[in-house]
């Protein structure tokens, strides 16, 4: 049953995702992806803690110590590995960091082909990974898997809306960035279908990947989110903020009540 709903969630959320992107890419501003980049932080945070973490410790027999370890490590690995690649999630239609590169060249020194390969390159990665860490949340049980893949989704409309903007910067065709942005979906759907074969054989693994997966969801949430939404500094849009990540916050609540 769980690979029945890894492979439904993995490719109906990717390819969901990517409408509802590419629709509100259409009618987008700066402060609509401010306002769900507000909500993504509430609805990662929470499922970390809420969710993901507590589910981690109750598979590994309430070992709350190691658990615990592997999610600090996994923040710190996550840290190194994105000083050593220079590479960061984008998350608003101005945002270049895809278009950089590890040598300092500026934005109008790199070829079109050369933006757009970073782009896919980056999101294939990221989908990819997305797929192992909502396979691993469905091996250990359904509410939690649809939790997570939700959580997933709120934060890949942003995400889908600033690739999908660079695409078109850097020169690609509408219809080559759909098909670009549809190609690397599927990379969800691989990536949990790897993840449910290995880890069904390797089930000790299961808790340590879910406890990375919480490390993920933090180190995205703090590290990427939210200095963007430190930027703006005014208070009537600093309560936004902060009202939009508590209603991400209760949505993930309320689900989490609604379904224990």
């Amino acid at each position: 049953m769980a690979l029945y709903w890894i492979i439904a969630v993995s490719f109906a959320g990717g390819i969901t995702s990517l409408f509802l992107a590419s629709v509100i890419f259409k009618n987008s501003n700066n402060t609509l992806t401010s306002n769900m980049v507000s909500l993504a932080v509430g609805t990662l945070l929470t499922t970390a803690f809420l969710e993901i973490i507590p589910h981690a410790m109750e598979v590994s027999n309430n070992n709350f110590h190691s658990i615990s370890f592997t999610v600090l490590i996994g923040i710190l690995v996550l840290f190194i590995l994105e000083k050593l690649l220079i590479w960061r999630h984008c998350h608003g239609p101005d945002c270049n960091k895809h278009s950089e590169c590890g040598t300092g060249e500026s934005n109008s020194n790199i070829s079109a082909n050369g933006k757009s390969g970073i782009v896919v390159i980056g999101d294939l990665f990221h989908n990819f990974v997305d797929g192992i860490l909502i396979a691993s949340a469905f091996l250990v049980d359904i509410k939690l898997g649809l939790i997570t893949a939700l959580s997933m989704m709120l934060h890949c409309l942003p995400q889908e809306m600033s690739i999908f903007s660079v695409l078109l910067h850097s020169g690609v065709s509408k219809f080559k960035a759909y098909m670009w942005n549809i190609a690397s979906s599927f990379a969800t759907l691989f990536g949990g279908l790897l993840s449910f074969y290995i880890l069904s054989i390797m089930e000790s693994f299961v808790p340590y990947v879910l406890a990375i997966a919480a490390s993920s969801m933090i180190y995205i949430a703090i590290s990427d989110l939210i200095p963007g939404l430190h930027k703006k500094t005014e208070l009537k849009e600093s309560i936004k903020q902060i009202s939009l990540i508590l209603v991400g916050v209760l949505i993930i609540y309320f689900i989490h009540e609604l379904v224990h």
